[in-house]
């Protein structure tokens, strides 16, 4: 019996990375930038006066909200101190102090009650009464996702949505950007005191 090989074994077969040529994997498997879902997503909030980022690891989207948002305050907060750290030193100088991180949880966030016009999260799950007490009513809470998984697909993920509507949030919109998705609420006017989850 003969056996024979495709001179292209790469054709009809996933890109895979080739030590002889490196980068061979990111032919025809070019992926949109991990913050598209963000970008998309602000286009649906009004301009804050303050943003909150959680869970912000290295601070790419406190330095996108913050050129997005030339004259808002962004903070990011993360669990891990080293994030902060790194987040951190990527800012620069900031006389004006614009930019700034915290470590702290998603569910004991390092700021005071009603203090951000907006709270965005990529990634991860939210502690909806958490982000309702830290933003002010009428705020706006982005959800966004880099992969493919959609937003509130799993029934955790719907737990949390309903979680979110208890708290007092209203959904604005929710749609596909890039590789990724988004969820944009909004914090009812009368959700003044955020109810525990």
């Amino acid at each position: 019996m003969i056996v024979r090989r495709s001179v292209f074994p790469c054709i009809g077969a996933k890109p895979r990375a080739s030590a002889a040529v490196p980068g061979l994997a990111m032919i025809g498997a070019v992926r949109a930038p991990p913050l598209t879902p963000l970008a998309a997503a602000v286009l649906h909030v009004p301009v804050p006066e303050r943003a909150l980022v959680v869970e912000c690891g290295d601070g790419d989207a406190v330095l996108f909200l913050a050129r997005e948002f030339p004259a808002a305050r962004v903070r990011g907060s993360d669990s891990s101190a080293a994030m902060v750290r790194a987040a951190s030193a990527r800012v620069g100088l900031d006389p004006e102090g614009r930019v700034a991180f915290k470590r702290g949880k998603p569910g004991g966030l390092p700021y005071p009650d009603g203090f951000f016009d907006l709270v965005a999260q990529l990634e991860g799950h939210p502690a909806p009464s958490e982000v309702a007490r830290v933003l002010r009513p009428g705020g706006h809470l982005i959800l966004a996702s880099s992969g493919r998984r959609r937003i509130f697909a799993t029934w955790v993920e719907r737990l949390l949505l309903r979680r979110l509507r208890r708290q007092g949030f209203v959904a604005v919109q929710a749609a596909e950007a890039g590789d990724g998705n988004f969820f944009v609420a909004q914090l009812g006017e009368g959700s003044a005191s955020p109810r525990s989850d």
